[in-house]
């Protein structure tokens, strides 16, 4: 893991938007497109990302210009980081390399000084909740509007959308 550079951005498009909207035989296994239609992310969105403070995190795959997943973390408060954008390349899932990528950006937080982790998902994606309560993770019950209205980051096909946070308290020595 290596924090991302400008001429990454359009393999981070590229990666986010194949995962998180793709279809056809590298449809991933927890892909948001039943519910919301279009792109998931553009490079201008990213630079605002980055703008916000948000840090990128790519993992490189063996073509040029290509990567295997990346994650965006974001300082809340000295301890509580918010963690997003987990992506794997949708042919890498099911192969251990999100867990990889988790705990590496969970081991980055611990050496910034983290002990909480915070995150959004969209209810409806029960499997990718899941999967992150598998790795401890757990739902608060608190929830977040979904953005209906901002058409950058797709459409919605649903108007009963919203994200759940989930937090997770990180070991101090791993």
């Amino acid at each position: 893991m290596r924090p991302a550079r400008e001429q990454d951005l359009p393999a981070i498009v590229t990666l986010m938007n194949a995962a998180f909207r793709g279809g056809g035989e590298h449809r991933g296994w927890s892909t948001e497109a039943d519910y919301i239609s279009g792109t998931r992310t553009s490079e201008s969105l990213l630079r605002e990302e980055i703008a916000s403070q948000a840090q990128f995190f790519v993992v490189d795959a063996d073509a040029p210009s290509r990567i295997r997943g990346c994650v965006s973390l974001k300082q809340l408060s000295p301890e509580k980081w918010y963690l997003g954008s987990l992506t794997v390349d949708p042919a890498q899932q099911n192969s251990g390399f999100g867990r990889e990528l988790l705990a590496a950006a969970e081991d980055y937080l611990v050496s910034q000084g983290a002990s909480v982790i915070e995150m959004t998902v969209v209810q409806l994606r029960h499997a990718l909740i899941s999967w992150y309560e598998r790795r401890g993770y757990h739902l608060t019950g608190a929830t977040r509007p979904f953005p209906y209205g901002d058409s950058r980051i797709g459409t919605p096909l649903r108007d009963d959308l919203s994200f759940v946070v989930l937090e997770k308290l990180l070991e101090t020595v791993r």
